[in-house]
Order: structure tokens, then sequence, then C-alpha cells
């Protein structure tokens, strides 16, 4: 069938049931064609839809319109991306959860499989085999859910001196532990790290068996930086990654090419805490984090991602900062925790994501990536890759850190995706997890394709506002599921209306309005959203 046969039929849309409407669109996904012709397709059936959304009175027949329009949107942006399988012949790995390499001007990749051993490979096509790098599954116990062999950090200067440094978990003495340690490479073996050169940099007791972070990297600074979760449990409740006595909860900075007295390293003299007299953890370099699973640097730019794990309702992305309180467990994603605090308190100079995405449509596990800085797929350059361990969804996020962040929808996989990777030329890799697990290489399009980046909200929702006290302006954000005749209103304890921030329709989005109480007395205030039957309300606090 041809496309402008296909967009003939399209335009049924005017006048058929919704069942003679719906079906010949389906058909677009079946044919062959160039991005070109189903972007021809694609813009014109959507100006149809849209045309019938403005017509439609039912709050129903809206969202029938507006998802079906982002889901034909979501298959012609999909289409263009896959991860594919790069290594057809070279053997699976038993639950990989990092890939590294090594920075020594070799061609090769590392794979941290959670039960105790790296293997190293060579990053060419056709590589059938891969070698036991660093076997340490006597030291790692227990392994499985989110305990083991959980992170690798090559030495900046690692071709001279052969140093390594993983992150593990062990429990034979009875406590279970997280050791930060160092190996050495053998000098005659590029492909063979010495078993006995252990020397243990750091322990930390470990209170709970989940939330361990385990990600280890260097950054631009030379210095290591070190992800731990706040212990485990749920909601924090000894609230760990608030309390600045204990790394967990934390993103540490420790530089390894010098010792402190009583330690295996020195503490950077930038770090934000260095020789307090509060008896603050000075290897903290950010705090305020639930479990940092992954995190990466930019080179160009050298802002620090994390993917911080969230609890029952949001996942979020930060760009950690020196000395930054990310909020949690005061803090989920842009809301307050419902559990920790209910009453939305103590929020003042907590740092916001800058964006998080919610447990609705089934997500419930970021898994952090890299900004994408290869060449072979233009349209993604400067755009952040991560994906969810649940869904298996991955997604391209765009920052600039101006505008607001926003997201395009990349793929959705049959397998688990435990990390992502790069290789020397910036390309990005993910790894599946899984006692057969692969590598699997991003591909897409080699000219810089014009797309626009989608996110649709699926219900309506209203977020609590940050920061919040606030004094004297405040952000509130909202999400619609679809074109709504809607209005943003202020009221004060009294029930008095203050300020109408928005009145009138809006397209399907996600919004965000700033309220200036400036000329506002101190006091409790409520801000309610109202749309197509809608309502939902919320308290700030204005404190002079």
């Amino acid at each position: 069938m041809l496309w402008n046969d296909l967009l003939g039929i399209s335009l049924r849309f005017r006048t058929n049931s919704l069942h003679d409407r719906i079906f010949p669109l389906l058909a677009f996904v079946l044919p062959q064609g160039t991005y070109s012709e189903k972007k021809s397709f694609l813009i014109e059936t959507t100006e149809v839809v849209y045309s019938r959304i403005s017509q439609e009175d039912s709050m129903k027949s809206k969202i029938i319109y507006t998802t079906f329009a982002f889901f034909f949107w979501t298959i012609l942006l999909n289409a263009q991306y896959q991860w594919q399988d790069q290594y057809p012949s070279l053997p699976s790995f038993s639950f990989p959860v990092d890939l590294v390499i090594s920075g020594d001007g070799t061609n090769r990749f590392f794979v941290v499989q959670q039960y105790g051993v790296i293997s190293t490979f060579e990053n060419i096509p056709g590589v059938d085999r891969h070698k036991v790098f660093l076997d340490i599954s006597d030291r790692v116990s227990p392994t499985g859910e989110e305990l083991g062999l959980l992170g690798l950090a090559f030495h900046p200067n690692y071709p001279d001196s052969g140093y390594f440094y993983v992150n593990y978990t062990n429990s034979k003495s009875g406590t279970l532990r997280s050791y930060i340690a160092r190996y050495t490479v053998s000098a005659t073996n590029p492909d063979s790290a010495l078993h006995e050169s252990e020397v243990i940099l750091l322990t930390v007791d470990q209170p709970y068996t989940n939330h361990k972070g385990g990600k280890l990297a260097f950054g631009p600074d030379g210095y290591l930086y070190i992800g731990f979760g706040d212990g485990g449990s749920a909601n924090d409740p000894e609230n760990r990654a608030q309390n600045l006595s204990t790394v967990l909860g934390k993103i540490l900075r420790v530089d390894v090419n010098k010792t402190d007295p009583g330690l295996q390293y020195s503490i950077p003299p930038t770090n934000p805490f260095y020789m307090n007299q509060f008896g603050y953890r000075e290897e903290i370099f950010a705090y305020g984090l639930r479990n940092p699973w992954k995190f990466s640097f930019d080179p160009v730019t050298s802002n620090l991602w994390v993917g911080d794990v969230g609890q029952d309702t949001k996942e979020e992305i930060d760009i950690v900062t020196r000395g930054g309180n990310y909020g949690w467990h005061l803090m989920e994603g842009f809301i307050c925790n419902a559990v920790a605090n209910p009453a939305c308190q103590d929020t003042a100079g907590l740092i916001s994501p800058i964006w998080d995405y919610s447990h609705n449509n089934g997500d419930a596990a970021i898994i952090g990536g890299y900004v994408y800085r290869g060449t072979a797929i233009p349209s993604l350059s400067g755009m952040y890759i991560f994906g969810d361990y649940v869904t298996r969804n991955t997604w391209a996020l765009a920052y600039d850190g101006i505008h607001s962040a926003s997201i395009r929808p990349l793929t959705t996989e049959s397998y688990s995706i435990s990390s992502f990777g790069v290789d020397t030329s910036r390309e990005i890799y993910l790894c599946s997890y899984s006692s057969s697990g692969r590598i699997f290489k991003l591909t897409g399009p080699a000219t810089n394709v014009n797309q626009e980046t989608v996110h649709l909200p699926h219900i309506y929702q209203l977020i609590q506002n940050f920061p919040n006290p606030f004094n004297p302006s405040t952000v509130i954000k909202y999400d619609l599921p679809a074109l709504s005749k809607m209005s943003l209103k202020v009221y004060d304890l009294l029930g008095r209306e203050v300020a109408t921030l928005v009145d009138g329709t809006k397209p399907a989005g996600t919004y965000t309005e700033i309220w200036n109480a400036n000329t506002m007395p101190s006091g409790v205030y409520f801000y309610k959203l109202t749309a197509d039957g809608f309502v939902q309300t919320r308290k700030m606090i204005l404190q002079k």
C-alpha cells in the first residue's frame, strides 16, 4: 500500500465511526517506507486528529484522540532507534551490572558481573570470546538483588599505575558491609589482574540489603566519586540521606593519589565539609540521595548526571553539584514524600531534579546513563540517554541548563536493563540483566533528523509547589493528559481567591507556573487546579 493511499484512507477520520477511523491508521505501522514518507503521512493525519479533538465535547473522546496522536508520533520516533546485539558470537554474561572502558588506548570493554567476576573483550563486531580479568567471587557475598560486585573505575593514569577500583558487598564477617578496594593489573598480562593485590580504601556498614548504590567514576578533576544509597529499607527510616555524619545516601569524592593520616585516601580540600567542626563526613560531595545506582560525567560540560532510584511515586534525574542537598527523604522528585514528610516541611534549600517521571505507567526504577557525545547519531547529540529497569523503556532527555528539560521516547526492550556504557568513540551501549546477559549498542539515523520531542502525561496531576515554604516566589507544576478547559487559582486560609494563574484552554502537556507573592502577607495558602471535572488542591506556605 502506498503512503499517499494511506493518507487518503486516514481522512476518513472526519466522518466515519471510531472503528473505521482507527483501523486504517494502524496499517501505518505495517508497510515499509522512508522516514520522510512516514513523517508527511503522520503530520497530515495528526492535523486531522487534532481537528477532531477540538470538535469533541466529552473528556473520554478527547483523551482517545490525543492518545492516538501521541501513539503515532511515538511509533515514528521509536522506529529510528534500536539497541542492536553488537556481538552475536560473544558468549553471554551472568547478571552484568556495569560496562566500562579502561582509557589506556586499547579498544576493550570490561563487564562487571554481579557474582564477582570482571570479564574483558575486544570491542570488535566479530569477537567470539571474553576473558576473566578479575575473579573475586570468593570475596563477594551475598549476590543478587542489590548486593554483589557493583562498580568498577580505572585510574586516570591506568596505563602507568595499573590501578583500578571496585565496589562490592560482603557479609562473611557476620555484618553486611560495602567495600571500596583498589586492585592492580598484571605487569605481564594486560587482560588479567592480580587477585592478591587488593587494598581496601573504605568499608561501610550496611543496615539493610537494598539501596547500595555501587557506581564508581573518576571525575574530570581526577578525584574518585563513589555512590552510596541510603542504606535501605523503605523511606529511609533513620533519615541517613540527610545525616551528614554518615556516608549513606551520598555521593563521595576522594583523592586516591594521596593519603591522609588513618586513611587510604586523601580528602580534597574543595570538598564542602573539609575540616568541618561538626563531625560531618569530609568525603561527602553531595547528599540527600536515595539510591544513586548509576551516574556519569559529561565530557563536554563536566556535569555530573545522576539517576536516583525512587520509592513509590517518582524516579528522578539530577545534575549534582558540590555541597548540594537533593532532598531525600523529604522529597521524592518534585513532590514531598507523603510518608516521611506529609506536611511538606523543611524543603528550603533543597535542589530539585531537572526531570522526574511517575510510576503511573509502570515505570519504577531508573537506570541512569550517559550524555550522548558520539558521532553516529547526530539527532541525539548532547542528550542524556537513560532507561527504566521495570518497564524496559529507554529515553533521551534534552536539557541546556536554561530551558526546562524535555524527553524523547526511544525504545521499549524485551529484556531488563541494568547499566549503560560508552566506548572510546562515546557511542552508547547497554547491558541486559539476566543469567545470559548481553551487550547492545544504540543505533539510529546517520543524519540529524528534525524531530519533535514528545512527552504526554497520562493523568491529571497537580504537583507540590517548590520551594515550600517560599519567599516570595514558588513554582507550581501540573499535568494535563488531554486538551482541557482549565484554571489554576490561589486562595488564602479563609477561602478567598487571591490570584488567578491560568484560566483558559490548554492542550495536553506538562506546565509550570510561577506565583510571585511579593505583595501577600506570610501564611498558609491553597492552590487549586480545575480541569474538565478534575479538581485537586494543595497547600503551600509563604514565610517572609
